[in-house]
């Protein structure tokens, strides 16, 4: 077990949900980040959706219930960011998950009502089911404290349409760090579906791969310039989200990113998503990274702890400055899910898989951390994607036995499949490495 006593990072606001005696962290201060993360549109964080949010019984008497769940969800990050000393405009990435795509302009109307003019990076992904009944919306996003250079400047490259009521900045640099915005293989015009590169060819069956056109495309007419713009380039990405919809383009998205990092990857996870999963029904892929000005004094280093990654030639995890990437980890072997947590045929009611792939999880987390020099007390952002959201609760319980009693920042979503049999869980870890 690890002990949290004198972590550096700080829970904001924590509450203690009575039901099920969880401790949740909306908010998180480490140094001069302040991470909010998993926001729902609840008032107090311990009774479920606002009943002001769901309002049955007047449901269209004013705003929609999904505006209403984005305000209310922009009002509680609000606290947290204020709480942790900073504030709305000192956001420098926001991430957005959905149940339907109809919440998503509702969404972004509010966003733009209250950040105006400065939207960051921003993913919006769709998944299957989140932990509160009625919830169509979950945020996550990241602030700074700004001081002298470390503030947000905004990285609007010419030639890549933002529709206006998205309205993010591509890219935003914080002294040496850059965030760049999910990108999809979309036409550099707005409004012409994939681009043409990304496609195959009409009325051919193969002479190309789907998934392989479109991350070749992101990765060369859409992450590098955006890159480019910052100061930055492809060698220094230190992390990456790829959402990928189809579970049999796993494999050759992977030989994509072998060929763009032969060694030093970036922490790199890959999350599944609905079907349709982006704002283009027929995408496949959508990434968003975070990088390193090439100049800049912060420089990336691989960690590695032994741990068996989730895919070949996976790095377990990169420190870059002050914070420490994981990759997403799944509670696997070379010979696939662990032994611990598989069934047993025979004695299928003893014992609990769920619980067996966190201790395996957090165990290698644990390592991860202490090869890098901090402490798994110290997460800031704790993402677990579960094929089924039941499991929730006893995951749970395994994050009490390593850090009892500390109040976490998580999320978790419900996807509707992981890349390996026998795995129902996969987490994904930012910690702050001091």
């Amino acid at each position: 077990m690890t002990k949290y006593s004198g972590a550096a990072a700080k829970p904001l606001l924590p509450v203690t949900i009575p039901h099920g005696n969880i401790r949740y962290a909306p908010g998180m201060r480490a140094g001069r980040w302040v991470f909010a993360t998993g926001h729902k549109g609840t008032r107090d964080y311990i009774s479920g959706m606002s009943a002001a949010v769901l309002r049955p019984k007047l449901p269209q008497w004013d705003k929609s219930k999904r505006r209403r769940e984005a305000e209310q969800i922009f009002r509680n990050v609000g606290a947290v960011l204020k709480a942790g000393g900073s504030g709305l405009r000192n956001v420098v990435r926001v991430d957005q998950n959905y149940t339907t795509h109809q919440a998503v302009e509702p969404y972004h109307d509010a966003r733009h009502a209250i950040l105006k003019h400065h939207i960051p990076p921003s993913t919006s992904t769709l998944a299957q089911r989140f932990l509160l009944a009625g919830q169509e919306i979950e945020v996550h996003m990241i602030g700074i404290v700004p001081r002298g250079s470390f503030h947000p400047q905004h990285i609007r490259p010419q030639g890549h349409a933002v529709h206006p009521t998205s309205g993010y900045s591509l890219a935003l640099a914080a002294e040496d760090y850059v965030f760049v915005a999910g990108r999809m293989a979309d036409s550099l015009t707005f409004g012409e579906g994939l681009a043409p590169e990304a496609r195959m060819l009409a009325g051919h069956l193969w002479k190309g791969t789907p998934v392989k056109l479109e991350a070749e495309f992101i990765l060369r007419r859409k992450i590098e310039p955006a890159l480019n713009a910052a100061g930055s380039s492809l060698k220094n990405i230190v992390k990456c989200q790829v959402y990928l919809r189809d579970p049999e383009d796993f494999a050759p998205f992977n030989e994509v990113w072998s060929k763009y990092f032969p060694r030093a990857k970036p922490a790199t996870t890959l999350i599944p998503t609905a079907t349709p999963g982006f704002f283009l029904s027929d995408a496949r892929l959508e990434i968003n990274t975070i990088a390193l000005r090439d100049t800049g004094k912060a420089r990336k280093e691989i960690i590695s702890a032994g741990v068996t990654p989730s895919f070949a030639g996976y790095s377990e995890a990169v420190r870059a400055g002050d914070l420490l990437f994981i990759s997403g980890m799944l509670a696997i072997d070379r010979n696939g899910l662990v032994e611990a947590a598989r069934p047993d045929p025979g004695q299928p009611y003893f014992g609990s898989s769920i619980q067996a792939q966190m201790n395996c999880l957090l165990t290698n987390a644990h390592n991860i951390c202490r090869a890098a020099g901090t402490s798994l007390a110290n997460v800031v952002r704790i993402q677990q994607y579960h094929t089924d959201l039941r499991e929730f609760y006893p995951a749970y319980q395994v994050w009490e036995r390593f850090l009892p009693d500390r109040h976490l920042p998580f999320s978790a979503v419900e996807v509707p499949f992981l890349p390996v049999p026998g795995c129902t869980v996969q987490l994904e870890l930012w910690v702050y490495a001091p």
